[in-house]
């Protein structure tokens, strides 16, 4: 029970940190209110650890209030087309009761579905790293890993707002893109975004669950995934229709096993851009160190990049080290340790057999904010 708890706090300390904006309010509260009521731990311990308890507790209760509409707990639920309700004085009241009254409800729910949290936002973190080479115009193909219903495999479809302190502003896409992902840049650097994106000539992904939108409820289920913020609601179903629109090629299977033949199929020319975001950090160690070696394996034959976006491993305050292998610095030990969980934005890149590792960033688990690093703050990831 205690790790349940714990495993709550870190996630509102993640999503809802010092500072947020208001419209993130709703999202701490209902992790909070898991961490601070016995009884509703009690609950979210009946489920696997490897299904991640408070994330698959708080879906499960967003799917039933989006469902039934209880008086008055959904009116501090955010509507498409709307602005962030303000947080009822009585939520916590009444978000237990609920939770409680549906218990069994809510029971059934998380022993059938996993979490599955569609998080399209952190596709600017990913066109972040790609920098200079995506105005290169060197074709990509890209394959994502954890794609659950494909929306990252979309990346080139989207419109990217880097905005920085000040009145800096950078952007990359298509002016008229159906979803624009706006970016706060924090810190003093500013990240070489590309003002062009590369085009996407392949694009595959791999889970071991892959997800069809054309599934009505399939789609209410990763709606109830998203933390229930206006901006991260908006940009799920603005993303899931651009999806719905372009089919592409997703793999069921796991990512070490069918990866190898994924890759060998890609013809020479395209740089083979491998992403990911919150995905690794619930590997193994023994299953992390195989999908390492695998894209070693690659990279010494062909170009090459892994980008990832997860946090330091293993998740929370005990972490050491970064998915991509590199030791985590210390000022982000320090900071992972204080903060709660954040993503590490990391990349491999392998050019005629030469391999070379970056830290380049952290940021905000939905990707509403990105700090790039300090040499000083990644210079043991080098």
């Amino acid at each position: 029970m205690e790790v349940v708890r714990e495993e709550a706090a870190t996630v509102a300390a993640a999503w809802s940190p010092r500072g947020a904006p208001d419209t993130w309010r709703l999202t701490a509260a209902q992790f909070d209110a898991l961490h601070d009521d016995a009884e509703l731990v009690a609950i979210a311990s009946t489920i696997a650890p490897d299904r991640l308890p408070p994330l698959l507790f708080t879906a499960a209760a967003n799917s039933l209030v989006l469902r039934l509409e209880p008086r008055p707990l959904r009116d501090s639920f955010p509507r498409l087309g709307q602005p962030q309700p303000p947080l009822d004085r009585h939520f916590r009241r009444d978000y237990r009761a609920f939770c409680l009254d549906h218990r069994d409800q809510l029971l059934e729910l998380c022993a059938c579905h996993r979490y599955q949290m569609n998080e399209v936002g952190r596709c600017a973190h990913i066109v972040a790293a790609l920098g200079p080479e995506a105005e290169e115009e060197r074709e990509l193909a890209l394959i994502d890993v954890g794609t659950g219903a494909g929306l990252g495999l979309h990346l080139d479809r989207y419109r990217y707002v880097f905005r920085g302190p000040g009145p800096s502003l950078a952007s990359a896409g298509g002016a008229g893109s159906e979803l624009t992902l706006a970016v706060d840049i924090r810190g003093t650097r500013t990240p070489p975004a590309p003002s062009a994106l590369p085009r996407v000539v392949e694009r595959v992904g791999v889970d071991i669950e892959p997800l069809d939108l054309d599934d009505a409820g399939v789609r209410a289920w990763l709606a109830a995934c998203v933390p229930q913020e206006i901006g991260a609601v908006t940009r799920f179903h603005a993303a899931a229709q651009v999806t719905i629109e372009h089919p592409a090629r997703r793999v069921r299977g796991d990512a070490s096993e069918v990866l190898p033949e994924i890759l060998a199929a890609i013809p020479d020319g395209p740089l083979v851009c491998v992403v990911d975001s919150y995905v690794h950090v619930f590997f193994e160690p023994d299953e992390l160190a195989r999908f390492r070696a695998i894209v070693d394996g690659v990279g010494a034959e062909r170009d090459l990049d892994w980008i990832s976006i997860d946090p330091l491993v293993p998740m929370g305050r005990a972490a050491t080290s970064t998915v991509i292998g590199t030791p985590a610095p210390t000022p982000l030990l320090e900071r992972n340790r204080s903060e709660g969980v954040f993503g590490v934005l990391a990349k491999l890149a392998y050019r005629r057999g030469r391999r070379s590792a970056a830290l380049l960033a952290i940021g905000h688990p939905s990707g509403v904010w990105l700090e790039w690093l300090a040499p000083s703050q990644a210079e043991r990831g080098r």
